[in-house]
């Protein structure tokens, strides 16, 4: 994610390209140096920081696509490659933003997936395996890539695929992820067709 940030055009980025991406490592170096086994009963405190963390990201990343539609929009790109490697960057970062958002916040986030914190009385979304234990293992609970990939389909499709929000939040979250990824899309790739053929 933060790779990815360093690899934008300057202009692309609110301020210097490096301080924002070295600020959102600094607080992921931090949530990991204090919590290197993450699921603790110790824990939960750093739950802030997490969704911190994640909330900087995506923010920065936010910035970054308005500045990127707003280059589309006045014609600040001439290089169809630059345009599409900023695209594929501001689109990745977006689908790796999601898939901690909904990894940290469904069933009372990871420590509440393990018993460590209690978690809510309903999920916020609902996977395959919820609906069809029988085609599950024994005491399946969704794990990290679980989350990234309904955030990829969410990316690629542009609506749920087989994992269903169940929650206004996980509605909202989803309808979110699904604009910006198809204005990142959809923008950037008919500018980008346009510089390329140029």
């Amino acid at each position: 994610m933060v790779g990815a940030q360093l690899l934008l055009p300057d202009s692309l980025l609110p301020g210097p390209n490096w301080l924002l991406p070295a600020a959102e490592g600094l607080l992921l170096a931090a949530l990991v140096g204090a919590d290197p086994n993450r699921l603790t009963a110790e824990s939960k405190d750093l739950r802030l920081l997490a969704l911190a963390t994640i909330g900087l990201v995506a923010a920065v990343n936010g910035a970054s696509l308005v500045l990127l539609v707003h280059k589309l929009v006045h014609g600040g790109f001439s290089d169809g490659a630059t345009l599409l490697g900023a695209a594929a960057a501001v689109w990745l970062t977006n689908m790796v933003v999601f898939g901690l958002l909904y990894w940290e916040l469904d069933r009372g986030g990871p420590l509440g997936r393990v018993g460590a914190r209690p978690a809510p009385a309903y999920a916020d979304l609902q996977f395959p395996q919820d609906t069809s234990p029988e085609s599950a293992e024994p005491g399946w609970r969704p794990a990290f890539v679980d989350y990234l990939f309904v955030s990829l389909t969410s990316s690629t499709a542009f609506s749920p695929t087989d994992t269903m929000p169940l929650t206004r939040r996980a509605k909202l979250l989803m309808g979110s992820q699904g604009l910006v990824s198809l204005l990142t899309v959809g923008l950037v790739a008919a500018r980008a067709v346009n510089v390329l053929k140029g």
